[in-house]
């Protein structure tokens, strides 16, 4: 190799660049001198190196007594001791097995503690957490199962007021229900729901003995008539200070049953048209507040799911088990058509076969003819199919019975009664 200008006296000029180091037992080939050492470049000047690093000197570890090193069991979690106090706790946690469970259980805790965690739970969170408790110390007063659907909803609507804004809660509201045969629209505001469900739920609390949110002395009113009043009562607009007297008069519900024993179950509560039992007045109370939750959710923007299959379940039961009477009373007044074939009370007559599919769905047989009658499959004579929810949609009035995307099949005029006095069983 020779330099730019043919002479070889440029390899001595050229900058030299190192080869690798040879290792203890790499021998040069005696045969052939060219790869010798006498072939090796004249050495050049050394490269600079870089300065060694001292090795860091050992932090001095402080002499500290118990109780100093258990208050810095939290600061060591986080990483927030000096290096002598960090070597102080650690030789201290191999000789003391309580401050080592402590200093355990912090290290996990301080694992939870991220900015960027996604803030949507997982919905079954709050099974899994309630499982967990209740196998490590089981309820002394356990809730009744009839009661969870209303626990469960009021909870869930508690959730998404809680993430939502002080200007979402003035955010509009259409409310509507079927009435008369049509479909009846209210403008109002999320907090003017809450309030709504406070004035209903009030009918429960007065049935219980408790404290009636319209005032004591209050006379015996409908629902409708009970949120007007409520409304009008307010010393200003609606708005957020709704929430907490709403939730504890849900909380104060379900904590009264709770206490009250098994025979509350079967306690009436008045509505003016119509009662119902404790049982099955609050999961009615959980259908709504369901169905208004959902509305609220759609004024901000805020996803919300259906509740769950079992609890649907059982707000579609209580809808099929309405159904006779609410079609009994629609014959009375001429919006239904009249009964074909009366049987005696407790006897299986003529009935319509209703098909819910999906989470939550069954089947039922309403009796056509008589609200004493038994629904039958073999006097069955038309069917109906319908999605678990859209039933449910139906029910509170939120699709007409010509919108409901049902399979039918059989007697027309008998399904058009069904549905009609399915959706005639809402109410604002």
């Amino acid at each position: 190799m020779t330099g730019a200008n043919g002479d070889a006296d440029g390899v001595a000029r050229a900058p030299w660049i190192p080869g690798p180091r040879r290792a203890a037992d790499d021998h040069a080939d005696l045969e052939n001198p060219a790869v010798g050492p006498e072939a090796q470049p004249e050495p050049g000047p050394e490269p600079e190196r870089e300065p060694e690093h001292e090795p860091e000197p050992e932090p001095e570890v402080p002499v500290l007594t118990h109780g100093v090193l258990k208050s810095l069991l939290g600061a060591w979690a986080l990483s927030a001791c000096s290096a002598g106090e960090t070597r102080a706790v650690e030789d201290h946690l191999t000789a003391c097995a309580p401050c080592a469970d402590e200093a355990l259980r912090l290290r996990d805790a301080v694992a939870l503690l991220h900015e960027d965690r996604d803030l949507d739970l997982d919905p079954l969170l709050r099974s899994r957490v309630l499982e967990n408790c209740l196998g490590r110390r089981p309820a002394r007063i356990p809730i009744p199962g009839w009661i969870t659907p209303y626990d469960a909803e009021t909870a869930r609507l508690d959730a998404l007021l809680r993430d939502i804004g002080e200007s979402e809660w003035h955010a509009p509201v259409r409310l509507k229900w079927y009435e008369e045969d049509r479909i009846v629209r209210r403008k109002a505001t999320v907090a003017g729901v809450i309030g709504h469900l406070l004035a209903v739920d009030g009918l429960v609390s007065a049935a219980l003995g408790l404290d009636d949110p319209l005032g004591a002395g209050t006379p015996e009113l409908s629902p409708s008539e009970r949120t007007e009043a409520f409304w009008a009562g307010l010393d200003r607009p609606a708005n957020r200070s709704l929430r907490d007297p709403w939730r504890e008069q849900s909380h104060t519900l379900i904590r009264t049953v709770s206490f009250a024993g098994r025979g509350v179950a079967d306690l009436t509560v008045t509505y003016k048209d119509f009662a119902l039992p404790l049982r099955d007045s609050l999961l009615e109370r959980a259908f709504e507040c369901w169905v208004h939750a959902d509305d609220i959710a759609n004024a901000v923007a805020y996803p919300y799911a259906p509740p769950s299959g079992p609890h649907l379940h059982d707000m579609i039961d209580l809808a099929a088990r309405l159904l006779p009477a609410a079609l009994a009373g629609r014959r009375r007044t001429g919006l239904a058509a009249p009964a074909r074939h009366l049987v005696t009370a407790g006897a299986p007559g003529r009935s319509l076969h209703l098909e819910v599919e999906g989470a939550g769905g069954g089947h039922w047989y309403i009796p056509l003819d008589s609200p004493a009658a038994i629904g039958s499959p073999d006097r069955a004579v038309a069917q109906v199919a319908m999605d678990g929810v859209e039933f449910c949609q139906l029910v509170a009035g939120h699709i007409s019975p010509e919108e409901a995307a049902a399979g039918q099949d059989g007697d027309r005029e008998a399904i058009r009664d069904v549905l009609s006095a399915a959706a005639s069983l809402s109410r604002l």
